[in-house]
């Protein structure tokens, strides 16, 4: 049933109507977000938590008085439908997001989708195309990657764009976690395939494959790939409803890069393992290396096997006139040197990205005081309530989600035909420009297989 429309203004700014698809890790982090965007920024709408969906309802119910949701629901359909609602937020596994976003887009919403887009190439170029379609009404779509909003990474963004680093030589990032160390962690959704379409890839990969391009300003033309799934079998899971309907599509929601829980982030997995076990039919890990448009080689790396480490995402860039180097566990910092300074003072310096002037900061705290995970999803928000009062196109699109999927697709092919270079294949995310002078023949073309080259470093040097 449709819920009563809600004033059309508060004070004088017009209202946006958020509905929430999914409530758990990344339905708590995407409530921080709306709750706080209108309180640490300026903007021309004010967002409202009008309902949140998951299928259990009084888990569901207790998630929305949690969070601040106005009111909760237990069917995706009916929260769509509803009038207070103008922008639909989709925080469900993979094999749900298409069908919740081209029904919101064709119901006139506005859409965020949790990374990565689909499920499959399919899949996200049905949804690229409904929000092109839906572009011509109006209504915008974006794709949740979030460490983009990490304010080093907007600064190393524009590092870059101003030309700092020079010509791009390389490229190099991994995306470590160690939550499916233990044998006896059960078979979540996380590791069906048919549920979350690949495993340390989609969940980690897609994110250091759209930070490498966004920081670097340029897409991935060719792949070349191994995977590994280290256990085969798990215990399945106790209580857990089968289908893609389940609790896996409503309410255990990891969604984004962690294992935090059946039940909300932070609180582990309180599932326990039952009878049998089931087999796991993602990937454990992956290694690939990577060309760039412009001839700039990239190495990238993404786990969920490596024993210490909780959530290090790294990157560095190196160019002609310099290098930056970031860590996610250390946020607030950004290490950047500059190659043209002589050699006798020159080095590595620490960045504290804290100031004013830095990306995002204008809605925080003086210089010094840290932000955290949690800030990303304001900045998430601030992004896409700017982008729908202005009627413009947000970053990262679904077109640029759809290009993500055919890197993602494109590594997984490599994977199956012993690392061969494989072209992406794609556009050019809408917000990177094209790269500097014409394309050399030779990265037009598949060149000649070679050995595959040893898995990158887990460490960046800074």
């Amino acid at each position: 049933m449709a819920a009563k429309e809600p004033p059309a203004q508060s004070g004088d700014r017009p209202v946006l109507g958020i509905g929430m698809v999914g409530y758990a890790f990344m339905g708590a982090a995407h409530s921080q977000g709306w709750r706080t965007v209108g309180r640490a920024f300026d903007l021309p709408l004010r967002p409202a938590l009008a309902a949140v969906c998951g299928r259990d309802a009084a888990a569901v119910r207790a998630a929305a008085d949690q969070h601040g949701w106005a009111a909760a629901e237990t069917d995706w359909r009916e929260l769509i439908a509803r009038d207070d609602v103008q922008l639909v937020d989709i925080c469900t596994p993979g094999d749900s997001h298409a069908e919740i976003a081209i029904a919101a887009l064709e119901a006139g919403k506005h859409v965020l989708c949790e990374k990565p887009l689909a499920n499959s190439v399919a899949e996200a170029e049905a949804m690229a195309a409904a929000a092109e379609r839906a572009r011509a009404r109006g209504q915008v779509a974006m794709v949740g990657f979030n460490y983009r909003r990490v304010p080093a990474m907007a600064y190393a963004r524009r590092l870059v764009a101003e030309g700092r680093l020079g010509a791009l030589r390389h490229v190099r990032v991994c995306y470590l976690q160690d939550w499916l160390v233990d044998p006896d962690f059960p078979l979540t959704w996380r590791l069906e395939r048919e549920h979350a379409g690949s495993g340390a890839l989609g969940d980690l990969g897609a994110h250091i494959v759209d930070l490498a391009q966004h920081v670097a300003g340029e897409r991935l033309v060719g792949v070349s790939a191994l995977s590994e799934t280290f256990v085969r079998e798990r215990p399945r899971l106790v209580g857990a409803p089968a289908g893609p309907a389940g609790a896996s599509s409503m309410g255990a929601d990891p969604a984004g890069g962690g294992p935090a829980a059946e039940n909300g982030a932070g609180a582990g997995l309180p599932a326990a393992g039952g009878a049998g076990r089931g087999p796991v039919t993602v990937d454990d890990a992956v290694v690939f290396t990577g060309r760039l448009a412009s001839g700039a080689l990239a190495s990238f790396e993404a786990t969920r096997m490596a024993a210490g480490r909780k959530n290090a995402l790294r990157l560095e860039l190196n160019g002609e006139r310099g290098s930056l180097a970031f860590d996610l566990e250390r946020l607030n910092e950004l290490f950047f040197h500059d190659h043209t300074e002589p050699a006798a003072s020159a080095g590595f310096r620490r960045v504290l990205v804290t100031e004013p002037d830095h990306p995002y900061l204008e809605g925080w705290w003086p210089p010094g005081h840290a932000l955290g995970y949690e800030h990303t999803f304001a900045h998430q928000a601030r992004d896409l309530v700017l982008a729908v009062a202005a009627g413009t196109e947000p970053s990262p699109s679904f077109a640029d989600g759809l290009q993500v999927q055919r890197v993602l697709a494109a590594v997984e092919r490599s994977a199956a035909d012993h690392a061969a270079y494989t072209p992406t294949e794609g556009q050019a995310p809408t917000d990177v420009p094209p790269a500097a002078g014409p394309v050399p023949p030779s990265l037009t073309t598949t060149p000649p297989p070679s050995p595959p080259p040893p898995p990158p470093s887990s460490a960046v040097t800074a």
